[in-house]
């Protein structure tokens, strides 16, 4: 009776810890979820953290996955993000219930979207819709299909992203879902500020703005109240754009959300440029940290790893189960640990490869400066007069400007470092209204017109300076680096600066 009995003590046992455990795992889940709701992001991935082990091999594993995909989404931790959402979705693939499928697919193009790959994202959130079809899920269909016109706004399709989101604001209408579907005509005014239709943006956040406040949900405030200074800075409407772009920042900053309270810090630089240079400078700071916090160089090669395993057959999700005994990961760990650090010690050596190199460019920029007298008034008319269209005259205002520009981004590549936010800085011009004002003179970007000059600059020198290397030439067009300076000459004029020489004998 004894060896009959003790199995069945050791089952019942058994059969108890794991009903202790997935009690446990399901209050975790829920608290976290709760957390999350409130936006409490942090707190929220400590507690699915927490419950990830327990809800192991039980039904709640995938929704814990899904849980934890959304958290970094929040957190703007893409790489994490991807790894759970991959998990999820093998797990939610072997049910096929289209409607667990479709809200993996959604959190897998939320993903995408936030690490600004939309056409990467547009196969995911496409076939979530099919898949939302299947389950006849409105609620999930109103999501996927806010999503998708996401998706195409980013893509610069606002005609192909306007009825998507028109259709998830009648659905979460209909549905009576009124703070949905007031995030829905948010998301809606963004794509009529990318079809340039400011007004009407402007009309549509000023009716959600106030019902978003009355909500705790600070996260979509935020957003439209970005949205909205940005509609009136479009319309040059820079002071009635601050408060909003204020407020905004002060929510994301709270919030720990780098991703938007960068937005609203690059609105209010644009905003205040002209009225408060010193807060405005602050802004501009600001907004250069936190664009650097967001993404990093590891982050971006984990996430081409999980393109790369979803490209040919994106369905088709490693099955985890079948995977080799578990030194294989223990070696695998061991492999990328000192892989890591070899990367860290070679990119060491690489940063003061660098510092040497800058002094000695910066030692040659000078004594080629000396030797040679490139920018003189002569080479600067030249430029300005070929700037614009034959036979196309340009007023007084007009010529000026385009003459300040260029010397500006002359005086730019002699110190080695130029961009457009520079040179609009020197102008004392903001981003948007440089790019403005130089394209409705030169139908060109501000990249490509500073491009255009780097070139010309180029040819001057190889015509008139013969005795210079291409190297040096290089140099003196804000190039560090001479492949770097032979592809760029290659792309715009068809052939390489040598064979350009080998032309002009």
């Amino acid at each position: 009776m004894t060896k009959v009995r003790f199995p069945l003590l050791l089952l019942a046992l058994g059969v108890c810890f794991t009903a202790m455990g997935e009690s446990k795992s399901e209050q975790l889940l829920a608290e976290a979820d709760s957390l999350y709701a409130v936006q409490q992001y942090q707190q929220a991935l400590s507690c699915a953290h927490e419950a990830l082990p327990l809800a192991k091999g039980t039904e709640i594993e995938a929704d814990v996955l899904n849980l934890l995909a959304v958290i970094n989404i929040r957190l703007s931790d893409y790489d994490e993000a991807a790894k759970y959402a991959k998990q999820c979705y093998s797990l939610d693939e072997k049910t096929g219930d289209p409607d667990v499928m479709s809200s993996s697919l959604n959190t897998l193009a939320a993903i995408y979207m936030g690490a600004n790959q939309p056409k990467e994202a547009e196969k995911y959130v496409l076939k979530g819709i099919e898949m939302a079809e299947k389950a006849n899920n409105p609620g999930r269909m109103a999501i996927l299909q806010a999503m998708a016109s996401e998706v195409y706004h980013a893509q610069g399709d606002d005609q192909k992203a306007l009825p998507f989101i028109e259709k998830a604001y009648e659905i979460d209408k209909q549905s009576g879902n009124e703070p949905r579907a007031m995030v829905r005509l948010a998301q809606k005014a963004s794509v009529l500020i990318g079809l340039h239709n400011y007004q009407d943006a402007e009309k549509t956040l000023k009716e959600v703005v106030p019902f978003l406040r009355q909500t705790p949900d600070r996260q979509s405030l935020g957003i439209a109240l970005n949205k909205l200074g940005m509609a009136l800075l479009s319309q040059h409407r820079e002071q009635e754009a601050v408060p909003y772009y204020r407020e905004a920042a002060d929510i994301f900053q709270q919030l720990g959300d780098p991703y938007n309270e960068v937005h609203a810090r690059r609105g209010l630089y644009e905003s205040l440029w002209k009225e408060n240079p010193d807060e405005a400078k602050f802004q501009l700071d600001r907004f250069n940290d936190l664009k650097d916090s967001i993404y990093n160089n590891v982050s971006a090669d984990k996430l081409a790893k999980y393109n790369a395993e979803f490209g040919n057959d994106w369905l088709q999700i490693e099955n985890h189960e079948q995977r080799q005994a578990k030194w294989w990961a223990i070696v695998a760990a061991v492999i990328a640990v000192i892989l890591a650090i070899a990367v860290l010690l070679f990119m060491r050596y690489r940063h003061q490869k660098q510092i040497r190199i800058n002094a000695e460019l910066s030692e040659r920029i000078k004594e080629l400066r000396e030797k040679y007298d490139i920018l003189n008034e002569q080479y600067d008319n030249v430029l300005a007069t070929n700037n614009h269209d034959e036979g196309e005259e340009l007023n007084a205002t007009d010529n000026e400007f385009l003459s300040k520009t260029i010397n500006v981004i002359n005086e730019l590549i002699l110190t080695g470092q130029i961009d457009a936010n520079h040179v609009a800085e020197r102008l004392g011009l903001s981003l948007f209204q440089f790019r403005q004002r130089l394209a409705a003179l030169t139908d060109e970007t501000p990249q490509s017109f500073i491009q255009t000059i780097r070139m010309r600059r180029a040819c001057h020198l190889l015509d008139n300076h013969p005795e210079m290397n291409i190297a040096e030439v290089a140099m003196l067009c804000a190039y560090n680096d001479t492949p770097n300076f032979t592809r760029a000459f290659k792309r715009t004029f068809g052939i390489t600066p040598t064979q350009y020489l080998e032309k002009q004998q």
